[in-house]
């Protein structure tokens, strides 16, 4: 059964309603903090990622935050904020930022669905997949540029693409 076919007789769909039976799929622990907020942990091969998705009816968007800790040192933050830009210029959904106060690295993407549009799972499965997938490319360029002493250039070097087509 495809996720969509979970929903099928569902009339109002609340996309945190859809976030929440995809964390229970997945097995992920997760709190429901609001009705219009879903906060959630993820296992990554590199980190272990915390994810919250929001609904803003306002505005009409589902807003997802995925973080993990990141406590640069001061000196390396200049770099760490050249190898963020450059990461930004290789992705097209989404931007990493560094929260410095809360010393956490965050990767943010809105979905806008104006006009009553409607979010499916498979679209929010891909979204949560994305940030997790994205926070995994890019977590061994940032330590190497904070930890590793490379420079932003050769750290992105790790950093790599996703793979198309069949070998």
């Amino acid at each position: 059964m495809s996720l969509s076919e979970t929903f099928l007789d569902t009339e109002d769909l609340h996309p945190i309603d859809i976030v929440q039976t995809l964390a229970t799929r997945h097995e992920w622990d997760f709190d429901r903090v609001a009705d219009d907020q879903i906060s959630m942990v993820v296992e990554g091969q590199w980190r272990t990622y915390s994810i919250t998705l929001a609904w803003s009816g306002y505005d009409e968007t589902l807003r997802l935050i995925c973080t993990f800790e990141m406590d640069p040192p001061e000196e390396k933050l200049p770099a760490l904020y050249d190898t963020l830009n450059r990461a930004n210029d290789l992705v097209w959904a989404g931007a990493f930022t560094f929260w410095r106060e809360q010393r956490l690295m965050v990767w943010r993407y809105g979905l806008v669905l104006t006009g009553g549009q409607i979010a499916g799972p498979e679209q929010i499965d891909r979204l949560i997949s994305d940030a997790v997938s994205s926070a995994e490319r890019f977590y061994p360029a940032f330590q190497l540029v904070c930890w590793g002493d490379d420079c932003p250039e050769k750290a992105m070097d790790v950093a790599m693409g996703r793979a198309y087509g069949r070998a």
